[in-house]
């Protein structure tokens, strides 16, 4: 018979609030349980339906991106996308966040971001080989961005490195929006045989369902529904919602479950991430058509007298939820025992559909997978917000040019956005497994895949201003930039993660703002043939304080963070040989800048650090003509004629110029005549999108220029490489 195992608080509709959920959602869980919840179901909903979880504000969105192609063996909907790189390889790969709990405690929160996306690509039987990292913070002047910043590069560094997984690449960006609110998005790639992927599901009624890994404390309850939530002045006092990392113990779970996926004997398993067992327990048998039955007391503890209501929801590091063959138990107890870590059996796999919990033979949960898999699903009405058009029409030719254009130069390239990162870049290990090819520096990672001649090209980018001025064509353009960046390494696009920031979905201009960014994304992804494997969302992503002059709210107090999509990218290198790199390889080459010449001071770095202005227009986007830049750019890699490839980005050519001229071992001074007509400042600082500076040897220049009537791209020679 149905009953309570211990005394729980009474279930209202105020404490249900209290957890995070509307009085319309409060009222849908009695409808499809025909009963009031008990306090331990309550906590079930309350994370499962979190924005965090279940994407109630963004699914519509979503269901719109491209997400099939010819390489695709996993897309969405699983712990990470997956992508087939022949030879029989495939390249697993996910973007995720970590944002609220790195602002509340920046170490550990950034630290377990790095786990999680770990744990998300090794359960699906790949080694992780390589981790990126795209982090956003306030006014580096500020001493509270400088300690959450020292805490981030800290956090990420301990745990890739102890871990021994090389960090290899990413970017870092500045903007006074992200001052109560940094992002930290980490990126993780993995190998595995295209044959061996194995995927988070709950098959077989009668299998086991086996813990395993560290021991459940209380560290990261509700960590989901905190990052469904606004920050306001209270914020840091949530620090025992930010989970607890332990590195070495997560290489030891590596080792054990790839050791236990070879034996045959897994039948499916996930990562305890966001809501914990209660996500495994509930997705895992969702997936599957089936339930399952969970004893809570055989839960290996690490804190005396934790709750059922603990128990579910912590989010304790380094655990995963295991569904073994049955018969076979014993050969999993003894892979991790091997391990010296926990592998308990707390429950198997049953028919019917219903997740039955259990606490010392009590029953204090009944509730059917698909209600906490199927949260509601939001389509609210949204529009642009009232101050774009004003903002969109600043001319920027307005405003003064610089009197020195060199001291302009140089005050830009030591922007905190534009500056070299080496020193966030020399605190992780960027070599160990010595697979990567290509160090942090370039415009992609290029790492070796074993026993080929294969390589994969990795990058990872976005643009906050750009889609804070539009949205759509501003997360197109951070699509094309990552891909072009892995066109600049020689690699072949083959597929994207992205992960969205952004704040309230719950404001109709904020809506509006991730409803054109998914569409923009959507659009480039289609022209460039790159489907959508996986990723992340994450929303609310804003402080109670004082406002700000890029994003007023409708709601007076509230700071939003400047939109921003973070789009990853993986190609492939057929030959590793034929990388390339940024940075000019000696004096007397030639330099072309390929594609259009129109570009835009509109939302560029230079206006903000010149100016303190981010609005104006931004420079048009033709995908097709994209496509063959970034097209021409790998023949030209392909063909050896290319000695340096590198895409203009912030700070327009001339950021691009300088970086090739100093980047390399031994920098190259560079000799380069411009368009004339339009302003200097435009045509040095603006920015725009689909050009690639390109080095070549002067005795190869008939050849590439060959190259390139046919490829029918726009382009030009600019000068030569030489000189101070």
């Amino acid at each position: 018979m149905w009953r309570l195992a211990l005394a729980e608080p009474k279930v209202t509709l105020d404490l249900a609030r209290g957890l995070g959920l509307k009085a319309e959602e409060y009222d849908r869980i009695i409808q499809q349980l025909q009963r009031e919840p008990t306090y331990t179901e309550l906590g079930l909903f309350s994370a499962l339906w979190s924005e965090h979880c279940a994407y109630k504000h963004s699914k519509v969105f979503l269901r719109r991106l491209p997400q099939s192609g010819r390489h695709v063996l996993q897309g969405p909907g699983e712990n990470a996308g997956a992508v087939d790189i022949g030879d029989g390889w495939a390249v697993v790969f996910k973007v995720e966040s970590h944002n609220h709990p790195s602002f509340i405690e920046p170490f550990q929160g950034a630290a377990t971001g790095v786990g999680g996306i770990l744990r998300d690509i090794f359960t699906m039987g790949a080694r992780p080989i390589a981790i990126l990292d795209s982090l956003r913070f306030g006014d580096l002047s500020d001493p509270k961005t400088r300690r959450l910043i020292e805490g981030v590069v800290s956090g990420i560094s301990w745990y890739g490195n102890c871990f021994g997984c090389p960090t290899v690449g990413g970017e870092i960006a500045f903007a006074p929006e992200y001052a109560g609110n940094p992002l930290v998005n980490v990126m993780c790639v993995g190998l595995v045989r295209a044959d061996r992927i194995f995927r988070a599901r709950a098959a077989g009624v009668g299998n086991p369902v086996f813990y395993v890994g560290n021991k459940t404390g209380r560290d990261g309850i509700h960590g989901a529904t905190m990052a469904s939530a606004t920050f306001d002045e209270h914020a840091e006092e949530r620090r025992p919602t930010v989970q607890v990392g332990d590195p070495f113990t997560e290489k030891l779970l590596l080792e054990a479950c790839l050791e236990a996926m070879a034996t045959g004997a897994v039948v499916g398993i996930q990562d305890m991430g966001a809501a914990g067992l209660a996500c495994c327990a509930s997705e895992m048998p969702s997936r599957s058509g089936t339930g399952m039955a969970v004893e809570l007391s055989a839960v290996p503890q690490r804190e005396e007298g934790m709750t059922p209501y603990e128990l579910l929801l912590s989010e304790s590091q380094e655990r995963m939820l295991l569904v073994g063959a049955r018969g076979r138990e014993d050969e999993l107890r003894r892979v991790f025992a091997r391990w010296e870590l926990d592998a308990v059996q707390i429950g198997e796999v049953t028919a019917g559909g219903q997740l039955v919990v259990r606490h010392r033979g009590a029953e204090v949960a009944r509730v059917p997978v698909v209600a906490l898999t199927d949260a509601p699903v939001y389509e609210k009405p949204y529009a642009p917000p009232a101050w774009l058009a004003e903002r969109q029409a600043l001319e920027p030719l307005a405003l003064p040019e610089p009197v020195d254009y060199n001291a302009a130069l140089v005050e830009l390239m030591g922007s905190p956005t534009l500056a070299s990162k080496e020193w966030a870049f020399r605190q992780y290990d960027q070599q160990v497994g010595i697979n990567t090819l290509v160090l942090p520096g370039s415009d992609a990672s290029v790492l070796r895949v074993k026993g080929t001649r294969r390589a994969i090209a990795v990058a990872i980018d976005g643009n906050g201003r750009q889609v804070l001025l539009d949205p759509r064509a501003g997360a197109a353009m951070a699509v094309c930039e990552a891909a072009r960046n892995v066109s600049c390494a020689g690699g072949r696009p083959l597929g994207v993660t992205d992960c969205l920031n952004f704040g309230s979905p719950e404001r109709p201009e904020i809506l509006w703002q991730l409803a054109e960014a998914v569409e923009g994304i959507g659009q480039a992804c289609r022209a460039l043939e790159l489907p959508v494997v996986g990723g992340n969302v994450s929303l609310y992503n804003e402080t109670v304080g004082p406002g700000h002059a890029t994003q007023p709210s409708v709601s007076s107090g509230i700071q939003a963070i400047l939109p921003t999509p973070i789009v990853g990218v993986v190609g492939l290198l057929e030959d590793a040989a034929l990388l390339s790199t940024q940075w000019f390889k000696g004096a007397g080459h030639r330099v072309a800048l390929l594609g259009p010449e129109a570009v835009s001071l509109g939302g560029s770095e230079y206006l903000w650090l010149r100016h303190g202005r981010v609005g104006g227009r931004l420079a048009p986007l033709d995908l097709e003509v994209e496509r063959r830049v970034q097209s021409a750019a790998r023949a030209a890699i392909a063909a050896k004629l290319a000695t340096a490839t590198h895409d203009c980005s912030e700070g327009g050519v001339a950021a691009a110029l300088a970086e090739a001229c100093v980047t390399g071992r031994t920098p190259v001074g560079c000799d380069v005549t411009l368009p004339a007509g339009a302003r200097s400042d435009v045509v040095l600082f603006g920015e725009g999108p689909s050009r690639i500076v390109v080095g070549v040897e002067r005795e190869r220049a008939r050849e590439f220029e060959a190259l390139m009537a046919e490829s029918a791209i726009p382009w030009r020679w600019i000068g030569t490489t030489g000189g101070d």
